[in-house]
Order: structure tokens, then C-alpha cells, then sequence
């Protein structure tokens, strides 16, 4: 019987897709670069999956037009995969890139096979493997005929939430990885926070691990219930196998970054959208990184000690600010994905990225609907946080918050992207900027003009005449 869709990739992402596929009776024929992971997959799957090891057998089992998810490692090896299942494809089969892929790679490769009639589209998969076993959130974009086609798989594999599968169309083009880059640039914020809120409690309110995982318990019962929120408590209270004590006091502190992250700030700058708090994660990974050069630092530049001084309000002050800081950073990625929408015109519809983002995908969060509500409202909103619940949550937390941040500054422990979300709603909040003092340093060394406030126009002042 021939399969209604294939699977080329068995990563940890591929194989469990291709399980959750046939858990819900689809007929998957599934393939890879390397035999290995065929039969590996063949010696555990249910019955309705088929293995391949050549991508000319592999096309051939699959039913017109051919519908085919790519599980494949972002750049030269989805387009190598590409290249070797290209002859034996024909104009209407559609190929699904389900990587995290850049998004302007997806458009040039959707460019490339148009000219051949076969569809491509760029998906966005979020959830790790639990989620792509169990239910993910999947951000599909590319033509519109195409996902139609697709659609009555994806949503019977997709996780599933209050009001519906956690996948839909995005938009055309490179939509679909576009808000997954996105996704993950909030993943990032929202990772860095929950770390600094976690220092601040240890190192200053001298709380331990135990202490810790039981706090975040209590938080992922309230405001801040989120899928990050409870793998921490998990997380804190997991014991070493190897020493005495938890295993998270053993796990060297430098945090990788693949890729997303920064392609995600990269573009933002280019747009002219500010994500300072999302900005600020990734620089935190960077410095993570230089381990090396940290450690060697350490006795040589002076600055206060860190020293825990427990005071009764400082978990309520670290649960505000972490809201407080979380709704910054998913404003500044609604902010961006409004931004490229109209730049790109992707067509791109915030409320309903918010609901599918409830269920399956690593950022998924209490928090969601809230923002789901907020776009529903108005559509046009020019930043959450100007939405009326937005306000009113901020102005209740602020001044735990701004205590956090000044307590942070105040022991020399860093808080990047808690203190990069107190500048932003400060900066927003703020009707006049100290912008000007830089326009006209720009206008006196380049003759970059700036314009006044009291007429029209642009204005060059010759600043060295008397």
C-alpha cells in the first residue's frame, strides 16, 4: 500500500514524528541518508511504517501528488537532501522542510523547486521530542494550495489545546520559519530569565536546590505555569548519580546556541524592530561561552561580592520581576512578527500564533492566551504593552521588579535580560528620549541632518561656526 506521507530524516525530531504520524494511522514511509537509523526505526515501529534506504525507492512508495516532511539539519544538508530526492519527484509532490531553517534559505530553495512544479513548504516544528512524539506546535508557510493539501495530516498529529490543533497556515513564502525563528528568539529570553531569576534566589536569598525546585513548583501553579517553568523544578530537584548533591550543581555554565537566536536579533536590527531582552539572552550564551576567559577574570576585576542577605519579600520580588520581564520579551517578538509581516507581507496573524503556541512548543505558556485575547482585540495594536491588562499587570509588579534589578546591580550579579526589560518598558514609557543629544553628534561629525520639533523638514547645522 502506498504511503500518504514520507519522512526523510530520523533524527530524534524525524523518528518520533514518524510514530506520531502512525499512531494516528497514517501510512509512512520513512528513509535516511545513513541505513542505520532505517533500521533502527524498522526494528521497533508499529505496523504502518515502511523503511527505504534509497531515495529512488523512497519516492516510489508514496502516494500522488507525494507529500514528503524533511527532518534534516539546517543548511548544506537540507540542500544536499534536496538534491539527491529532486529527479525522483514530479511538479505537484510537496516537500516540507521541518527543520529550523533560515528563513530567506527557504524562500531561495521554494524559488529553485517552483521552477521544477514542486511545492515547497517551510515548517516550523516546536516541542523536542516529547512533543514531536506525543503533539508539537508547527508553524507551516508556503503555498497556500499546498498546506490545504497537507492540512488534514498535521492537524490530527499536532498537539491539541482548548480551541484546536497547534498548527496553521502562517503565510506565504519563508512565514513559517520566520515565526519559528521568532519562537525561538522568545525561547531564549524566556530561558535566560527563568536562569536569572534562579541566581538571584540562590546566590542573594540564599534558598537551595530543594528550596528552589519546590518555589518553582509553586510558580508553575500560578501566572507564570509554563512548560520552562516546570522542567526547572524538575530540573533543580535531580539528583547527581556520580556525587553527592543535585546534578545541576556539576553541569559546567556555558549555554550553546545553534543559530536561531541570532539570526533572530540579526533580523530585527535590519527591520528596525528593538528586541533588547531577546538581544541581551544571546549575549548572555556568548559570555557563557568564553568560560575560559571568565575564569581568569574573575580575581582581577574588582566589584562587590555576591552574598546571600534572605529578606521575607525577595521571592515575591523575583516572581514579579520574572512576569514583569516576560512580558517585555514576548512584546518585543509580537513587535517583530508585526514588522516582518508588514515588511514581507507575510500577512501574518498574531492572535493566532499566540493559540497554537499554547500547546506542544517550548515556550508554551498560561501567559499565551492572554496575548491570544490582547490581538483578538485589536489586531492592530502597536505593542502589547499597551493593551489594558498588559498595563495594569505591569504597573502592579513594578516595583519589585525595578528592586530585582537594582539588588542585582548592587551585588554585582549580572541580570542582562531582566535589567534590558526594565530599560525597554522604561524607554517606551518614556515621551522624550535623550535621542536628540545623538542626532545632533551625528549631524556635527557626518552631516547626517536631524529634523526639529517645532517645523518640517531635515536640518544641518554647521556646528564649528560661531
Amino acid at each position: 500500500m502506498a504511503a500518504q506521507i514520507g519522512v526523510y530524516g530520523l533524527g530524534v525530531m524525524g523518528k518520533n514524528l514518524a510514530l506520531n504520524l502512525a499512531d494516528k494511522g497514517f501510512p509512512v514511509a520513512v528513509s535516511d541518508r545513513s541505513s542505520d537509523p532505517v533500521d533502527a526505526l524498522l526494528s521497533e515501529a508499529p505496523p504502518g511504517i515502511q523503511g527505504h534506504r534509497s531515495p529512488q525507492t523512497f519516492a516510489a512508495s508514496l502516494e500522488r501528488p507525494r507529500r514528503i516532511l524533511l527532518m534534516i539539519k539546517a543548511g548544506t544538508p537540507t540542500d544536499a537532501t534536496i538534491a539527491s530526492l529532486a529527479p525522483f519527484l514530479d511538479p505537484g509532490d510537496i516537500l516540507v522542510d521541518g527543520g529550523n531553517a533560515l528563513f530567506s534559505d527557504t524562500e531561495r530553495r521554494a524559488l529553485e523547486l517552483s521552477l521544477k512544479g514542486i511545492r515547497f513548504i517551510g515548517m516550523g516544528v516546536s516541542g523536542g521530542e516529547q512533543g514531536a512524539r506525543r503533539g508539537p506546535s508547527m508553524m507551516p508557510g508556503g503555498p497556500r494550495e499546498a498546506y490545504d493539501h497537507l492540512a488534514p495530516i498535521l492537524v490530527k498529529i499536532a498537539a491539541q489545546v482548548d480551541d484546536g490543533p497547534c498548527v496553521a497556515y502562517m503565510g506565504p513564502g519563508g512565514a513559517g520559519h520566520y515565526v519559528k525563528m521568532v519562537h525561538n528568539g522568545i525561547e531564549y529570553a524566556d530561558m535566560q530569565l527563568i536562569a536569572e531569576a534562579y541566581d538571584v534566589l540562590r546566590r542573594l536569598g540564599g534558598l537551595s536546590n530543594r528550596d528552589l525546585a519546590a518555589l518553582f513548583d509553586e510558580w508553575n501553579r500560578g501566572e507564570l505555569e509554563s512548560f520552562l517553568i516546570d522542567i526547572t523544578a524538575r530540573i533543580l530537584r535531580r539528583p547527581d548519580t556520580e556525587t553527592p548533591g543535585e546534578l545541576i550543581d556539576r553541569i559546567l555554565d556555558t549555554a550553546a546556541t545553534k543559530g536561531t537566536g541570532g539570526w533572530t536579533v540579526q533580523d530585527a536590527a535590519g527591520l528596525g524592530a528593538p528586541i533588547p531582552t531577546i538581544a541581551a539572552a544571546l549575549d548572555a550564551r556568548l559570555i557563557s561561552a568564553a568560560n575560559t576567559e571568565r575564569v581568569a577574570a574573575a580575581p582581577l576585576l574588582p566589584g562587590p561580592r555576591p552574598s546571600a542577605s534572605p529578606d521575607g519579600r525577595l521571592a515575591a520580588d523575583v516572581r514579579h520581576a520574572l512576569y514583569a520581564s516576560k512580558l517585555c520579551s514576548y512584546a518585543q517578538g509580537m513587535g517583530l512578527l508585526a514588522v516582518a509581516s508588514r515588511a514581507r507581507e507575510y500577512r501574518l496573524d498574531l492572535a493566532e500564533i499566540a493559540r497554537i503556541w499554547k500547546g506542544g512548543c517550548i515556550i508554551r505558556a498560561r501567559l499565551l492566551a492572554r496575548i491570544q485575547e490582547a490581538m483578538r482585540r485589536n489586531p492592530s495594536l502597536p505593542n502589547l504593552l499597551l493593551d489594558p491588562w498588559f498595563r495594569q499587570e505591569l504597573a502592579s509588579r513594578q516595583d519589585g521588579w525595578r528592586r530585582v534589578v537594582a539588588l542585582g546591580a548592587e551585588h554585582g550579579l549580572p541580570l542582562p535580560a531582566t535589567a534590558a526589560s526594565l530599560a525597554y518598558y522604561d524607554a517606551i514609557r518614556t515621551e522624550r528620549l535623550p535621542a536628540n543629544l545623538i542626532q545632533a553628534q551625528r549631524d556635527f561629525f557626518g552631516a547626517h541632518t536631524y529634523q526639529r520639533i517645532d517645523r518640517e523638514g531635515n536640518v544641518h547645522t554647521d556646528w564649528d561656526a560661531g
